[in-house]
């Protein structure tokens, strides 16, 4: 079932098919067609209903020849039947008639060895705007040539009948790596697009072409070392790879081949609570003429954005890009990384501001992706939560977690890559105790980390993580290297990183059964420290 027979139907059912309008056109339609208003900055503003964020509830995969043996079956990537897709799918096709559309040819991965060509159909010039600034948008003789491979239908108002069926609720979305279709019904969050070819991405890339797909930023020096981050929300992923001596590659999905680096998107899709322009100076700047911004609300009786009002949700975004910001690598892409970066908002104030991992031990920590996040604001919870992602990513992997360990393992030690664990979090005690370490040091870290000033210090190895911290870094105090060394009672540390390193250990039991002997090895020892 090619792409072109799906959207040759739909534009037959369609009462108006709008196909690769330019910037303004989307714009200037999804004002008139009430979507959306122009803000003080020139920024186009919309919501998205409903649903804003993901529901990866309501996420399927179809299980078939090509998935059923591949796929990690579970929470996160359920199985749906070839048959209930048919059916769904002719209803959704369906559903186009006597509607207008907009229709977007796109591509994503910037090195043209992996490139994925895309039709992307939507219901609103508004989601068709954020198709444009999200992928890599084609040259006009591409677009006079270009054959999708994959389809994309985004049908917001369509709503399914879970009984008949076979969806948990009204809205859903499913991927079809067989037909290489991906349909998205009842909900208008513009993210399900965006991380539904993520997912696809992080099938095909491994299993086809044995490249290791991250969520992660990239950046790379005037020397061209590159440099990845990996990170959850909160670590400082998008401030610390945003280095003004450094060009961006991208900010959020990356592939590693053997080529090198290369960013998977167009454009950046960047969180704005509570932004300003001294904290985000990039992101500030890039909400401009033609970027979207999404679910934000309005100081009294204009059109200025309060970025602090988060009434509507606290994930609200703009799109943008990737152009929009000045210090770009172009084209997106990199040579193989010098220097990983795991980034950490240990709230526990346990783990090292700096360390340095083995292959194995950056398997673990990999899989395990972790931070803290600082509890409820109720009086007397201080108590930090521990949060843990796979690949610091898990809502947008298909394979076993092991699988990428592996692939990150085996690129390590091909290219001599050095990994760290970063700790942006608490030092000297725990939230409410210790105190925020500070981004001076940290990016005096990551600096020496990156120029090579830490090759040649001397190390220390953490008795219960066992990750090696340098006992120097140039501007960066030597009291702080150790976690231990910072906290008054040190008892009391040692109670904390054992309970951290249980919390560890209990959240890898379920992926150990796909896991390599070698990081399993690496697991944090408890109960060592008195």
């Amino acid at each position: 079932m090619k792409s072109h027979y799906i959207t040759d139907r739909v534009f037959e059912l369609a009462s108006k098919t709008n196909e690769n309008l330019s910037l303004d056109e989307l714009i200037q339609s999804s004002v008139a067609n009430g979507e959306g208003r122009i803000t003080s900055s020139g920024a186009l503003a919309g919501d998205t209903g409903k649903f804003t964020g993901r529901s990866p509830k309501d996420k399927f995969t179809v299980k078939d020849d090509i998935t059923k043996d591949q796929v990690w079956w579970g929470d996160i990537n359920q199985p749906f039947s070839s048959d209930q897709f048919d059916a769904l799918l002719e209803r959704v096709i369906n559903h186009y008639q006597d509607k207008e559309i907009f229709v977007r040819d796109v591509y994503a991965c910037a090195d043209p060895k992996y490139r994925l060509s895309i039709r992307v159909v939507t219901e609103t010039a508004y989601q068709n705007l954020f198709v444009h600034h999200m992928f890599i948008r084609p040259s006009e003789d591409e677009l006079e040539s270009i054959d999708p491979e994959w389809i994309i239908l985004a049908a917001p108002s369509f709503m399914s009948v879970p009984d008949r069926d076979g969806t948990r609720q009204e809205n859903f979305s499913i991927i079809d790596f067989s037909k290489k279709i991906y349909i998205i019904g009842g909900s208008g969050y513009t993210g399900e697009i965006k991380k539904g070819i993520f997912t696809v991405l992080n099938f095909t890339l491994p299993v086809d072409h044995d490249v290791l797909s991250m969520h992660c930023s990239a950046n790379v020096g005037e020397n061209g070392d590159s440099a990845v981050f990996f990170g959850l929300s909160g670590t400082g992923k998008t401030t610390l790879s945003a280095d003004p001596k450094r060009k961006l590659i991208g900010d959020d999905e990356h592939g590693w081949s053997g080529n090198g680096i290369f960013n998977f998107e167009g454009g950046c899709y960047a969180k704005t609570i509570n932004l300003t322009e001294k904290n985000e100076p990039s992101i500030w700047k890039a909400i401009k003429e033609g970027a979207l911004v999404e679910n934000v609300r309005f100081f009294p009786d204009s059109d200025v954005v309060n970025y602090d009002d988060v009434s509507v949700t606290e994930n609200t975004r703009c799109a943008y890009p990737i152009d929009y910001i000045d210090n770009i690598s172009i084209p997106s892409v990199g040579p193989q990384p010098n220097n990983i970066f795991f980034l950490t908002a240990d709230a526990f104030g346990v783990l090292p501001p700096i360390s340095k991992l083995t292959p194995e031990q950056a398997g673990y920590h990999f899989i395990s992706g972790y931070t803290a996040k600082v509890a409820g604001t109720e009086e007397g919870i201080n108590e930090p939560e521990a949060t843990f992602s796979a690949c610091f990513g898990e809502a947008f992997i298909p394979l076993h977690p092991g699988k990428y360990a592996d692939m990150l393992g085996a690129k390590m030690k091909e290219n001599n890559v050095n990994v760290w664990l970063v700790n942006t979090g608490w030092t000297g005690g725990p939230y409410g105790t210790g105190s925020r370490m500070k981004l001076k040091y940290t990016r005096a870290m990551l600096d020496a980390a990156m120029n090579g000033n830490l090759d040649h210090v001397s190390y220390e190895t953490h008795p219960i993580f066992g990750v090696r911290m340098p006992n120097t870094c140039p501007d960066v105090p030597s009291n702080l290297l150790n976690p231990r060394n910072t906290w008054v009672n040190k008892a009391d540390y040692d109670k904390k990183a054992n309970h951290l390193a249980t919390l560890f250990n209990q959240n890898f039991d379920k992926y150990a059964d796909g896991v390599s002997q070698g990081i399993l090895a690496t697991a944090p020892k408890t109960e060592v420290l008195s």
